[in-house]
């Protein structure tokens, strides 16, 4: 891989990390235009390393939040700090059990379904204009709540879903305040990214040639910068109710996915 494939692959999964237009549906959708052989197939350390990046700049623009969370949670007291962690471990559990579950058949729908993605696409689209139209208020999420938005994330591994656009809209929908909304999407993905890679390096799946080296220093740097701008901006978007931009852009490449997948 040469340095502008890492480059551009490395601002690709930072903007769509956190920006709610499906970087699964994406992909799909290059493979099928451009064809596989037109997109390099990145090796699992590459994919794992970005993971890693758009992870880090998370944790950067949240660090005043997560650092207060942790002093919270040494008290070793059930005070709002423990709470909100409690919540992020309780919104984790469906994707984690879903997705070691059903991990093969997940697999498979990634194989150029792009009828799916299209229709997941304009799914997506509806959720977040349901969630630009919904008024803001001041409600902290509950833990029933992370139950339900954790399904969220977990619907979210088909290509075409957004995970930060569904798990932003499940929390608005549910009447929580949107601001904190988007605060627990991007702090309940974090936990995930480590333990996937943990589950990569434990299980011996990660193999290293240094002559990568560039290309994998490149793409993290990439992901990692744009990771903080997209999710900075998303942050915004979501308080400023902007969310109906990104409605449209989905619907619009969730139309041209279903043309594509007809022809």
């Amino acid at each position: 891989m040469d340095i502008i494939d890492s480059i551009i692959l490395g601002i690709i999964q930072g903007l769509t990390e956190f920006l709610p237009v499906s970087s699964s549906g994406h992909l799909e959708l290059g493979k099928a235009i451009l064809g596989d052989e037109s997109i390099p197939k990145e090796s699992l350390l590459f994919t794992v390393v970005l993971h890693f990046a758009t992870a880090l700049s998370t944790i950067v623009v949240f660090r005043k939040d997560i650092w207060s969370i942790l002093k919270g949670i040494l008290k070793f007291q059930w005070n709002d700090d423990l709470k909100f962690a409690s919540k992020i471990v309780v919104s984790m559990l469906p994707a984690a059990i879903i997705g070691y579950t059903y991990e093969s058949e997940l697999a498979e729908l990634f194989g150029g379904n792009i009828k799916l993605v299209g229709f997941m696409l304009i799914l997506t689209a509806l959720l977040l204009y349901l969630a630009d139209k919904a008024k803001d208020t001041s409600k902290n999420i509950s833990f029933k709540n992370a139950v339900v938005i954790g399904f969220a994330q977990a619907i979210a591994m088909l290509p075409g879903i957004s995970r930060s656009g569904a798990t932003i809209s499940t929390s608005v929908l549910l009447g929580n305040d949107k601001t904190k909304a988007a605060r627990f999407s991007f702090l309940m993905v974090v936990p995930l990214i480590f333990g996937k890679i943990a589950k990569d390096i434990i299980g011996g799946e990660l193999t290293y040639d240094s002559g990568n080296f560039m290309s994998l220093s490149i793409g993290f740097i990439a992901a990692f910068v744009s990771g903080l701008f997209a999710c900075t901006w998303m942050i915004s978007l979501v308080k400023k109710s902007k969310l109906i931009y990104f409605s449209i852009y989905c619907v619009i490449v969730g139309l041209i996915a279903i043309y594509i997948a007809s022809k």
